[in-house]
């Protein structure tokens, strides 16, 4: 099979969607799903040439058409039998009744000859009447004509009927084109929707997670403002309960009491330092070298605790 037999989009895809609306049963088929299957968009112009828009076969239909055509046709010579019967029947009823009703003697009742010869206008008059009543049901406004003009309403009706019959069936059709156009638009439009509804999902999810995160910065920022600001204000208390407990002499003795222990620091480091030196130098001596480690452990101690003091005292003073 060749791709050139295939249709184009621009040129094929207006008939194939003519195909598949009117010659073929309806069906829930997109341009979409056409384009997508060129096979199978084959497969169906090649059938629309050999079935009809009920899905019979050309030969068939038309063998269905005749058929029809013959149904028509001897329906046509029953109704015309029955009809004719049931008026013959309802003169018959009206006389049977007529007879009972007036005094009529055994001869005029056996007078079927006369009965033969008013049959055929009885008939007539009667059929007459009927078909008035069906063109005023038709057509009410007809009810105040004249038996002439009436008459030839009536021998025109049945053309008007055809004609109205066939309006009926032109309705029909458009209908069910307008209810295939109706379903593929709506198959369009559900499908359109969730396209939407998926994509505003997205963005939805999007902007939230977007928003989520600034909102967590500002949050973060805001908070640690706030505990700078707590930090801030626990300073200024305390200095507060300072200079409410000490006075500026108190001050200057902690300064002098805290210079001094800055100076006594210093000479226990240097002392330190010197030790240090001492004990690598004498690192290969034996008990000697005991003692100038506990001598040195000893200063560091006091050292130690010296720099305890002056850093409880500076707590103290700030």
């Amino acid at each position: 099979m060749a791709s050139g037999d295939f249709c184009s989009p621009g040129e094929g895809m207006e008939i194939l969607q003519q195909v598949c609306s009117k010659q073929l049963p309806p069906g829930n088929l997109s341009e979409e799903d056409l384009l997508q299957n060129p096979y199978f968009s084959k497969l169906l112009l090649s059938l629309s040439q050999h079935v009809d828009e009920s899905g019979l076969s050309l030969t068939l239909a038309k063998e269905q058409a005749q058929a029809w055509k013959e149904v028509r046709l001897h329906k046509t010579t029953w109704l015309r039998s029955e009809i004719l019967q049931r008026v013959i029947q309802e003169l018959l009823v009206d006389y049977y009744v007529k007879t009972q009703d007036t005094n009529l003697t055994s001869e005029d009742k056996k007078d079927f000859v006369w009965m033969r010869a008013r049959l055929q206008l009885e008939v007539e008059e009667q059929l007459k009447k009927k078909c008035f009543t069906l063109l005023c049901y038709h057509d009410p406004s007809s009810d105040a004509d004249s038996e002439t003009l009436k008459a030839a309403k009536v021998w025109k009706l049945a053309e008007v009927l055809v004609g109205e019959k066939q309006q009926c069936q032109d309705a029909k059709s458009q209908q069910k084109e307008q209810m295939v156009l109706l379903e593929k638009k709506s198959a369009t439009y559900s499908q359109v929707l969730l396209r939407c509804l998926t994509l505003l999902q997205r963005l939805l999810q999007e902007h939230r997670l977007k928003t989520q995160s600034e909102l967590d910065r500002i949050n973060a920022q805001y908070l640690e403002i706030k505990c700078s600001a707590m930090i801030l204000k626990l300073r200024m208390e305390e200095l507060k309960i300072l200079s409410d407990t000490y006075t500026a002499e108190k001050v200057e003795v902690h300064r002098l009491i805290r210079d001094h222990l800055e100076g006594a620091i210093r000479l226990q480091e240097q002392d330190m330092e010197k030790s240090r030196q001492v004990l690598n130098t004498y690192e290969v001596l034996g008990e000697e070298f005991d003692r100038l480690v506990k001598e040195y452990t000893q200063l560091k101690q006091a050292t130690e605790n010296k720099r305890w003091a002056l850093q409880e005292f500076n707590k103290a003073y700030h």
